[in-house]
């Protein structure tokens, strides 16, 4: 059994999936959707959780600084529902503040092209989101 780790935005899912041991998490793709058209990838999803076997989902939950929640984070805990309603899994929900802005910055340093790090950034968001609940728990 894996988990799926799943970086929200407006127009765009990232997917990670952990190792079957729980150790590790793998960038997997970006799933589009469009959240203004009430389009949020759930058949792409559907196929990965049974072609990967998940059992549990890690959602990002990007709070603000001063650990209100705003507009972006409503938006992730409604994801959150669908994926229980959906599903009927276990769903965390995950601070993932300044994850984007580090996946950026891994990208930046790693002298990726700014289109290619538009195509990734979503993916490797989701990777650090899943990798840290994946650390939190393996301590």
């Amino acid at each position: 059994m894996r988990t799926m780790g799943l970086d929200v935005g407006s127009k765009t899912v990232g997917v990670a999936i952990s190792d079957a041991l729980g150790w590790t998490a793998q960038g997997i793709e970006t799933v589009k959707i469009d959240e203004n058209a009430g389009q949020f990838g759930v058949e792409r999803i559907k196929k990965l959780v049974t072609e990967y076997d998940v059992d549990a989902f890690v959602v990002g939950y990007p709070k603000n600084m001063n650990n209100s929640v705003g507009p972006r984070g409503e938006a992730s805990e409604k994801y959150a529902e669908l994926l229980k309603e959906e599903f009927g899994l276990p769903v965390v929900l995950w601070d993932e503040r300044l994850t984007t802005m580090a996946a950026e910055r891994m990208l930046i340093d790693a002298d990726v092209s700014r289109k290619k790090r538009k195509d990734v950034i979503d993916k490797m968001a989701a990777v650090m989101i899943l990798q840290g609940y994946l650390d939190s728990k393996n301590r």
